[in-house]
């Protein structure tokens, strides 16, 4: 097969992002509409679907969205259906719903740790399990699970979030080595410090003209001396998500302007 660009287009392709009512999952549903593909996504209620609907709406792209907890199986497996019905099977899967609670590890309670656990681990498990049958049957399937850089770093007040995403890499792995056979790629993104609303009071400068000290840290530890943008997972999202990327299988795709790369400046 010769190359050409179409490698990289969607057209006909349905994308389901979890949680994708803004931030990242939203930036991401707007590269792979870009691309061709029919976006939907699901979060927790009904205002916040409406919400998400709008957001989508207001820049051109005509998302269907639907209530779902992405840790309650039989309602993920209802889902899936009801796409399926409305829009076709689902032929792109974006896990991005996730939290982080950030509190020292003597100091959580377990049950919190659990929370953690179930929304950005065991509620992927959930998700490419419901998605999984209909791309073995179409014999083509690509699944992205939205890592971090705590699948490799660990960090302090982390260790529920750290030990998730560090699941969800080998999560990432496991499903690529069961199902690559039926030509589904599972890979991962695990985005740096991404510029978004969530993340500006982190990038405000102080009263006396320095920026932040978080904003510092970071800006010293990357290579590129920068946060990133939303636009720096277009490219790394559609290329995973399309045929561009058919024998790439098991990886994680670290967008993060070279931290992991990097000791730090010498003092």
């Amino acid at each position: 097969m010769d190359f050409t660009m179409d490698m990289f287009r969607l057209d006909g392709k349905v994308a389901l992002i979890t949680g994708a009512v803004y931030g990242i999952g939203f930036e991401i549903a707007k590269s792979l509409a870009a691309a061709g593909a029919t976006i939907v996504f699901n979060n927790l209620d009904q205002k916040s679907v409406d919400d998400g609907i709008a957001n989508y709406k207001a820049i051109g792209i005509e998302a269907r969205g639907y209530v779902c907890d992405v840790t309650d199986e039989p309602g993920v497996q209802a889902m899936i259906k009801q796409i399926k019905a409305d829009v076709g099977s689902v032929d792109i899967l974006v896990n991005n719903a996730g939290i982080i609670k950030r509190t020292p590890m003597i100091e959580m309670a377990v049950a919190d740790f659990r929370q953690v656990i179930d929304i950005d681990l065991t509620a992927p498990f959930i998700m490419a399990k419901a998605v999984l049958p209909d791309m073995i049957e179409k014999r083509s399937g690509k699944i992205i699970n939205i890592c971090s850089m705590m699948s490799e770093l660990g960090r302090e007040t982390v260790s529920a979030y750290a030990a998730a995403k560090g699941g969800l890499k080998m999560l990432t792995r496991n499903i690529a080595s069961e199902y690559g056979q039926y030509n589904i790629q599972c890979n991962g993104i695990g985005p740096g410090y991404i510029a978004t609303p969530q993340t500006a009071p982190l990038r405000e400068l102080q009263e006396n003209g320095e920026r932040h000290p978080f904003d510092q840290f970071i800006v010293g530890r990357t290579p590129a001396e920068r946060w990133g943008e939303p636009i720096d997972l277009a490219g790394p999202s559609i290329f995973l998500a399309s045929n561009a990327s058919d024998f790439v299988n098991g990886h994680v795709l670290y967008v993060d302007g070279g931290i992991l790369a990097y000791i730090g400046k010498q003092p």
